[in-house]
């Protein structure tokens, strides 16, 4: 597979997929599980912020951004800034 190293899905994992897939998204990128821009301030996906004990927290649940296999340079560029 041509740029296998930037797409990966695995189907056998228990929780996949780990959210809802938009519709007429195809394929479901695994490579980023845990998405490597969570920490970030700013984030080119979309994030939601729920309360939780006082604390404001980035909810990433209904954010498909780093699971689409078109935005993996996107995700690497803002990764080596």
């Amino acid at each position: 597979m041509e740029d296998s190293y930037r797409y990966f899905e695995n189907r056998a994992c228990k929780y996949y997929p780990c959210h809802e897939c938009n519709p007429g998204m195809t394929g479901f990128n695994c490579l980023f599980c845990f998405c490597p821009l969570y920490e970030r301030e700013h984030c080119p996906g979309k994030p939601e912020y729920i309360m939780s004990d006082g604390k404001k927290i980035k909810s990433c649940m209904n954010c498909t951004f780093p699971h689409r296999p078109e935005n993996y340079d996107v995700i690497m560029r803002l990764l080596r800034k």
